[in-house]
């Protein structure tokens, strides 16, 4: 099967196309085997029969049947491709996000499975590139969550209860100017437990060559790493910018970051925080392509990954994945 020619260019024309089972089945077949070979994604074995019926394939191999979810984020889903389609596009291109209330109002479904949904797509979004940063790298972070005396008492009594007095969560991130194809600047971001000289140290080594220019600001921090890079910082107490040495485009990015927390999501709990956050850094390194080009990049890495209802509610640690 091959992927229909006339793909969807915005969101009237992806409603109307995904409408179509037809449509739908054959081009989520074509994302998953592009090379027209369909293989059990257990054995892997091409031996296989159709049930046109009820669209899933018997493998002769291994005798189990499977659908075009196994082995995706769809899978063990009872949503139709159709609401799933609408949901990635939706996703990857409101830039500012959009909260699983709006999505189960859009598609007709529960909130909760909203919620599970855009969990399973953020999975999908996250970057999973091993190729360090070089050139001009800013670095910054900061602290995302809400001020103790601004929280229900019960929410406050509980934290202070358990310990985390802290209600704050550190994140660190890095702006690569120009990007690695010099088009324009790529983010990466992480989720830190302190702000400690070790712990900055090691963020930014893990993700940026050794020799870049490096532009930060005046957070002690960063102090110890003239060593390794050409290191500038700026006092934002005096000026924010100096020349080239400023740190204005993660700044960008913090904005544009929390603008989608409060005033989309609202609520972000600091152990779904990574998710979220590589969420608006898909948006914000695409950027620069179309609405279509955002939805085929997601579509491009949905296979391997699943994200179940145990691992987003805390009866497992992290997301598992085959590839």
């Amino acid at each position: 099967m091959k992927t229909p020619n006339a793909l969807p260019t915005t969101l009237q024309e992806a409603i109307s196309y995904f409408s179509d089972t037809d449509h739908t089945f054959d081009f989520a077949v074509a994302m998953r085997w592009p090379s027209s070979k369909i293989e059990c994604p257990r054995c892997a074995s091409e031996e296989h029969s159709f049930i046109s019926t009820r669209r899933i394939w018997f493998c002769k191999e291994c005798k189990k049947q499977f659908t075009v979810k196994v082995g995706t984020i769809f899978e063990d889903s009872p949503l139709g491709m159709d609401k799933w389609m609408i949901a990635v596009w939706l996703i990857v291109n409101c830039k500012n996000g959009v909260s699983s209330y709006e999505i189960a109002k859009a598609i007709g479904i529960t909130q909760k499975s909203a919620w599970h949904m855009l969990h399973r797509i953020r999975a999908a979004m996250k970057n999973g590139s091993f190729a360090k940063m070089s050139g001009e790298v800013e670095a910054d972070e900061t602290f995302i969550g809400g001020l103790a005396r601004n929280m229900h008492s019960k929410r406050r009594n509980k934290l202070f209860r358990d310990g985390h007095a802290d209600t704050k969560t550190v994140v660190m991130g890095l702006l690569e100017r120009h990007g690695s194809d010099r088009t324009h600047s790529t983010v990466r971001t992480k989720v830190l437990p302190t702000v400690s000289k070790i712990t900055l140290r090691n963020a930014v080594m893990e993700s940026v060559e050794p020799g870049a220019m490096l532009y930060t600001d005046e957070h002690a921090g960063y102090q110890n790493l003239g060593q390794e890079y050409a290191h500038q910082f700026i006092n934002h107490a005096e000026t924010y910018a100096r020349g080239a040495v400023h740190t204005n485009g993660i700044e960008n990015f913090w904005s544009c970051l929390k603008r989608g927390l409060k005033g989309t999501y609202v609520s972000v709990e600091p152990f779904h925080m990574f998710r979220y956050l590589d969420e608006q850094a898909f948006r914000f390194n695409n950027r620069k392509g179309t609405d279509l080009q955002r939805f085929m990049l997601a579509m491009d890495n949905v296979w391997g990954k699943r994200v179940t209802w145990d691992e987003l509610t805390g009866n497992k640690e992290s997301e598992t994945s085959t590839d």
